[in-house]
């Protein structure tokens, strides 16, 4: 039997063992918000079966219809004993964005502020851990296409990037020289649960 090593080896490790964040504190804005357009998708990365469990190497694992993956959970996975045969592993991937059209004359000032946070299990739980990130972007509005519904903005790096509106009653009234708030926002989150009931 070939094990293969999936990707979800990096997702799960990320996931369950932990990691070091920032935080930062949001700026407060002082415009007026007209409307936002909100883009949101969440991809299944990973979904299988615990098949077998390694105490001694520690290792995990998993099966689905693409073939058998394999972990190896560190000390830091406090939850190990609580994995058993037959549990689900099931890992997910989203991604948000906003776009939030600000009524105001750019004053020149684009920023990017970045946070991120983390929810895991308690200890005595089967383990799951969910990290979030969100970065807030202020940026001028270098260009309208209200026919392609296209909006190109200048962030505070200077690249200039182009953004599709779904609504484009939001375009009614957005001219070059104001500022967006584009917010986007990601979210992984891997989860071991007990057998499905039959």
């Amino acid at each position: 039997m070939k094990i293969k090593f999936a990707q979800i080896t990096l997702v799960v490790a990320t996931l369950l063992a932990g990691t070091g964040l920032v935080m930062a504190q949001m700026p407060a804005a002082n415009a007026v918000v007209v409307d936002a357009a909100v883009t949101d998708n969440i991809f299944q990365l990973y979904e299988g079966t615990v098949t077998k469990i390694d105490k001694k190497t520690r290792t995990i694992f998993f099966k689905n219809n693409e073939g058998e993956s394999k972990f190896i959970a560190g000390p830091e996975i406090k939850s190990f004993d609580q994995i058993k045969v037959g549990d689900r592993l099931n890992v997910t991937y989203e991604l948000a964005v906003a776009i939030e059209l600000i009524k105001t004359k750019s004053d020149g000032i684009r920023s990017k502020v970045e946070t991120s946070s983390e929810v895991a299990s308690k200890p005595g739980e089967k383990p799951t851990r969910t990290i979030t990130n969100t970065t807030t972007i202020i940026a001028d509005i270098v260009a309208v296409d209200r026919a392609k519904k296209l909006v190109s903005v200048k962030g505070p790096s200077g690249k200039v990037t182009v953004v599709t509106v779904k609504n484009p009653q939001l375009l009614a009234d957005v001219n070059v020289g104001e500022q967006v708030r584009v917010i986007y926002f990601d979210a992984m989150a891997a989860s071991i649960t007990p057998p499905k009931k039959k």
